[in-house]
C-alpha cells in the first residue's frame, strides 16, 4: 500500500475530560467496537479486580484513575485507529499536555450531570490554542443530569465553543428512551443491556412517520420533533472543513458504561476526523507524505512490564515510513541509532512492527538516550518545536530513606525525571536534590513507584517555594546576571538539563526580584525561544 493511503486511513486522537467523565470507560467500549477486546474491564469496581485495559499500572488499579497516558490502537472498517488515552486528574496535567502534541484530533467527554468542569475548561484551552479538531461526546445519559439545550449553552460559554448536535437524546435519565442520530437520520433504542455489543438502529428519515409513536411513545415523540426543530433554527449546519480548523464542535450524546452512541460516535469520526497533520518544526513545517522519516518523543515511560526492568520512548510518526532495523538520526545527540524491535501498543502488550507510518505511535527501547522531546530523523538536522516543562506548584526535598539502596534510589528517580513524572532540581549551595510536581498527588506515586519498582525508600520534607523560574542565560545582561547570581545564591538550582532555575519563595520576592533585576529574563516555561 503507498504511503499516501496509510496516510489517510490513519486516525490519531486523544481523549479527554475531568476524572470520572467516564473517559477510560468510553476507550474500553470503542476498542469493543474495534473487535480489539472481548469485553470490558470493570473500571471502578474493587470487587473485580480486573481493570480497565487501558489502565495498566498497579497504581492505577488500586486508586481508581489514570495517572498516565496509555496508547491503544485497533483497526475498524479499513481505519486504522491510534487512541490516547490520557490522565483526567489534575495533578498528571502534564502528561496530558505533552500528549495534546502528539494527537490529530480530541474527543471531550462531559459527564451529563455535572456539564462542564474546571479541567475540561483547561486541556480545551490548550486545543483550541492549537487548533486541534475537537467532537464532545456527553456522557451518562441512563443518569439524572442536565437538559440538553442547557448542556450545550455550557459547552459554548464555559468552553468558548461553537457547537452543532450531530445526535440528540429522547429523554434522560430513568426516562431515557434512545438516541436521534442527526448525522445518520436514525434512531438506536434504549435497552439498558450493556453486554449488547450494538444497539438496534431503525432508519428513520422522516420524524413526522407515525413509527416514531409507535418506538419511543407519543409524547417523547412529539417532544424530539420540538427539539429537533429548535436544534436545526439555532445551531449551526455541521460543516467538515470548520470542524478541521477548530472553527465547529459535533456533539453526540450517549451512555459509555452501557455501551450506547459509541457506534454513532466512531463511524462518524472515521468518516471526518483528520488524517495526519503537518508539524512545524525549527527550520519548516513537515508534511507526513514526505518520503523521509521524521518523528518525535512525546512521552517515555520505564517499567510498563515490571518482570523486565524495560523502558519505552513513545514515538509520534511525522512523516514518511519508520523501518525495523534502519539507521536513523538521534539529531540533539548527533548519533545515528538503529531499533530491533519497534513496539506497537495495545494497553501494556506491545507487538513488534516492521514498518510503521504518519500518525503511528512506535514505542522504542532505550536504555537513557532519550529525553522528552527529542527528534528522529533520516539525517535531516531539525528539531520538532520542544515540548514545554511547566513551572511546577509543588516542591518537596528527597531524602534516601534506606542507606544501602542510594544506587536504586538515584537509577529510580534519573529514570521517572525523565519520563516528565515530577522534575528535580539540584541545589546550587549544597546539592540537595529537589522534586517540582504540578499536583501534590504525584508525590505519592514517585513513592510508590520508587518502592515497587526500584526497591528503594524515600522520605519527603517540605520546602517553601512559590515558583520555579527558569532563568535565561542568554538573553540576560551579563554583569546583572553575575549579581544575582551572587545575591540570589540561596535560591538558584539546576534542572536535569543544567538549566539554571530559580526558587521564588512568594509572589512578592518574584515581583521585587523582577523589579531590582529587570534584565535578567526569567520564563515559567522551560522550552523557551
Amino acid at each position: 500500500m503507498s504511503l499516501q493511503k496509510e496516510i489517510n486511513r490513519r486516525r490519531t486522537f486523544g481523549i479527554i475530560s475531568h476524572p470520572d467523565a467516564g473517559k477510560t470507560t468510553l476507550t474500553e467500549k470503542l476498542l469493543l467496537f474495534g473487535g480489539a477486546i472481548q469485553e470490558a474491564g470493570a473500571v471502578k469496581s474493587n470487587k473485580i479486580k480486573k481493570g480497565a485495559t487501558s489502565d495498566f499500572m498497579e497504581i492505577e488499579r488500586q486508586r481508581g484513575i489514570s495517572v498516565a497516558t496509555s496508547v491503544l490502537a485497533f483497526e475498524y472498517n479499513g481505519t486504522k485507529i491510534n487512541i490516547l488515552d490520557t490522565p483526567g486528574h489534575k495533578d498528571f496535567a502534564e502528561d496530558t499536555f505533552r500528549t495534546l502534541t502528539a494527537v490529530d484530533s480530541v474527543i471531550v467527554v462531559i459527564d451529563v450531570a455535572k456539564g462542564v468542569e474546571e479541567q475540561t475548561e483547561k486541556l480545551v484551552e490548550v486545543c483550541r490554542m492549537r487548533n486541534i479538531p475537537i467532537i464532545v461526546f456527553v456522557n451518562k445519559l441512563d443518569r439524572e443530569g442536565k437538559d440538553a439545550f442547557e448542556l450545550l449553552d455550557e459547552i459554548e460559554q464555559k468552553l468558548n465553543l461553537r457547537v452543532t448536535p450531530l445526535s440528540f437524546p429522547i429523554g434522560m435519565g430513568y426516562d431515557f428512551k434512545g438516541i436521534y442520530n442527526i448525522w445518520e437520520k436514525n434512531i438506536n433504542l434504549f435497552s439498558g443491556d450493556s453486554r449488547k455489543n450494538i444497539e438496534e438502529t431503525i432508519e428513520i428519515s422522516n420524524l413526522e412517520d407515525n413509527e416514531l409513536d409507535n418506538l419511543v411513545g407519543n409524547q417523547a415523540a412529539s417532544t424530539l420533533r420540538e427539539e429537533i426543530e429548535l436544534t436545526s433554527g439555532i445551531y449551526p449546519t455541521f460543516s467538515k472543513e470548520e470542524y478541521l480548523n477548530g472553527a465547529l464542535q459535533p456533539v453526540f450524546f450517549g451512555s459509555a458504561l452501557n455501551n450506547f452512541g459509541v457506534r454513532e460516535l466512531l463511524d462518524c469520526f472515521v468518516k471526518i476526523a483528520p488524517t495526519p497533520r503537518p508539524k512545524e518544526s525549527t527550520i519548516r513545517l513537515v508534511k507526513p507524505d514526505e518520503p523521509n522519516f521524521t518523528g518525535f518523543v512525546f512521552k517515555i515511560h520505564a517499567n510498563m512490564d515490571p518482570k523486565h526492568r524495560d523502558r519505552l520512548a513513545f514515538i509520534k510518526i511525522v512523516s514518511g515510513v519508520f523501518e525495523r532495523n534502519k539507521p536513523y538520526l538521534h539529531v540533539r545527540n548527533g548519533k545515528k541509532m538503529k531499533f530491533s524491535s519497534p513496539n506497537a501498543f495495545f494497553a501494556e502488550k506491545k507487538q513488534i512492527v516492521d514498518k510503521s507510518y504518519p500518525g503511528d505511535i512506535v514505542g522504542l527501547h532505550d536504555t537513557g538516550n532519550f529525553k522528552i522531546g527529542d527528534t528522529l530523523t533520516e539525517g535531516e538536522n531539525l528539531l520538532y518545536k520542544g515540548i514545554p516543562s511547566f513551572s511546577p506548584e509543588h516542591f518537596k526535598y528527597i531524602n534516601n530513606a534506606d542507606p544501602m539502596k542510594s544506587k536504586q534510589l538515584e537509577k529510580g528517580i534519573d529514570q521517572l525525571m525523565d519520563e516528565g513524572v515530577a522534575q528535580l532540581f539540584t541545589l546550587e549551595l549544597n546539592g540537595r536534590k529537589v522534586i517540582g510536581t504540578v499536583g501534590a498527588l504525584q508525590f505519592e506515586v514517585i513513592q510508590y513507584r520508587l518502592e515497587h519498582e526500584y526497591g528503594a525508600t524515600c522520605r519527603y520534607e517540605n520546602l517553601n517555594v512559590y515558583k520555579a523560574c527558569w532563568v535565561d542565560i542568554n538573553k540576560s545582561n551579563h554583569d546583572e546576571l553575575i549579581e544575582f547570581k551572587r545575591i540570589k545564591a540561596k535560591f538558584l538550582a539546576k534542572d536535569k538539563r543544567g538549566q539554571l532555575v530559580f526558587f521564588a519563595d512568594s509572589n512578592f520576592t518574584l515581583q521585587m526580584t523582577q523589579q531590582k533585576f529587570p534584565n535578567v529574563k526569567l520564563h515559567f516555561v522551560s522550552e523557551f525561544d
